[in-house]
């Protein structure tokens, strides 16, 4: 089934954020998931964020894949995580988050002020994240102030984000950390990325 093919789910809270929900049916999980910059193309349509999605929906979890709303700098990308986020809690028992380059930071920072207000997801995992999307949003940091399991994964060649100080951070604080053989792209990895990210998801919830 094709995105054209499912229903385009309206996200609340002020902001134009659309959303497809991928459901295997009969699920009780559900796994937000962020896309990459959106002035760079970054769409829910992104091959890694599929890749995640068909893993899940294959073993029983949802996933809600979202567009963000107008371009924010990062606090409304933010925001709208959030609001997914909250979304996705209307509707299933237990809720994950997953993002990916940019949206990889945008989920450690969601999940950091999630954590902040007492409702942290059940667990996270950031791909290729960016370190920081601003002076004042910084993923790196966020990383000590998520109370969730948490993942970083990331290509060993990757010279496109600047993942280091998010890997560094969260060995300091004692997240899992997976490399792989890849660039920021993982061209030929989609398989990879999704056992690599959707495991851990998984076992979590």
């Amino acid at each position: 089934m094709t995105d054209s093919e499912r229903e385009s789910v309206p996200v609340p809270g002020g902001r134009d954020v659309r959303a497809t929900l991928d459901d295997p049916g009969g699920a009780d999980a559900c796994v937000v998931a962020c896309p990459p910059h959106p002035q760079m193309g970054g769409k829910r349509t992104d091959r890694r964020i599929r890749a995640v999605s068909d893993y899940l929906t294959e073993r029983g979890i949802a996933c809600l894949r979202f567009d963000y709303g107008p371009w924010d700098e990062g606090p409304g990308e933010r925001t709208d995580a959030r609001n997914a986020l909250g979304w996705a809690r209307e509707r299933f028992d237990r809720v994950g988050l997953f993002g990916y380059s940019f949206g990889g930071a945008v989920a450690l920072l969601a999940a950091a002020a999630e954590s902040e207000d007492g409702t942290p997801p059940e667990v996270v995992v950031a791909l290729a994240p960016a370190a920081r999307l601003s002076d004042d949003l910084d993923a790196a940091a966020a990383v000590a102030a998520i109370d969730s399991p948490l993942r970083i994964v990331y290509g060993e060649r990757d010279t496109t984000a600047d993942w280091g100080p998010v890997v560094e951070r969260a060995r300091e604080v004692g997240a899992g950390v997976v490399e792989l053989p890849s660039d920021h792209h993982f061209v030929g990895r989609d398989a990879s990325v999704g056992e690599a990210v959707g495991s851990f998801l998984v076992d979590r919830l």
